[in-house]
C-alpha cells in the first residue's frame, strides 16, 4: 500500500497551473509575436534564485521589478523553469532571465487580464489551498489561503 497524502494541493496545482498559462502565452509570443494590442507588465523578486539581471538593474531593483514587454523585445526564449529575453533600458540593450517561480504578478491589460502570485517561502499547512475569489481578485474569499490569484488590473492603470 502506498502512502496517499492527507489532502489534495489544490493551491500548488493551481499555482502549477497559472505558470503553465504564462509558459504558454509566453511561447506564443516568442513564435509568433505579440498579437493585436496585447502587452505584459510582469512583476518578478530580482533576488530569487536564477533570476540573471544586471549588476546595475539589481543594484537599483533590489527587491522586485516590473518590466514590460510591448514594443521592442528580443530574444525572447521560453523553457520548462522560465523565460530569457533582451529588452531596452535608456538605450541599453539588457538580456534577462526570469525563472517563473520568481514571477508575482502578471498582467495583460489590453484584455484586462492578471494573476499574482504571493510569495510562499515558509508555507503553512493550508497554504496550499487556492485563493477562490469573488470580486475579480481585489480581495481573496479565504484570507491567508492563497497561493496565486487573478488581480485587479488598478495597479497597473496610469493615473492621468
Amino acid at each position: 500500500m502506498t502512502d496517499r497524502p492527507a489532502s489534495i494541493a489544490y493551491g500548488r496545482l493551481m499555482h502549477r497551473a497559472m505558470r503553465g498559462l504564462i509558459q504558454r502565452v509566453l511561447e506564443d509570443v516568442a513564435r509568433d509575436g505579440l498579437p493585436g494590442d496585447h502587452h505584459f507588465f510582469i512583476t518578478f523578486e530580482t533576488g530569487a534564485e536564477g533570476v540573471e539581471i544586471a549588476d546595475w538593474l539589481r543594484d537599483r531593483y533590489p527587491e522586485e521589478m516590473t518590466i514590460v514587454i510591448q514594443h521592442w523585445y528580443d530574444g525572447l526564449a521560453v523553457d520548462d523553469d522560465g523565460f530569457s529575453i533582451v529588452l531596452n533600458f535608456g538605450d541599453n540593450p539588457e538580456p534577462l532571465r526570469i525563472p517563473f517561480d520568481a514571477i508575482r504578478t502578471f498582467v495583460d491589460p489590453s484584455v484586462e487580464f492578471g494573476l499574482r502570485f504571493e510569495s510562499t517561502e515558509a508555507p503553512e499547512p493550508d497554504s496550499d489551498d487556492p485563493a477562490p475569489t469573488d470580486d475579480g481578485g481585489d480581495t481573496p474569499s479565504r484570507p491567508g489561503a492563497h497561493d496565486a490569484e487573478v488581480v485587479s488590473l488598478d495597479t497597473f492603470r496610469k493615473n492621468h
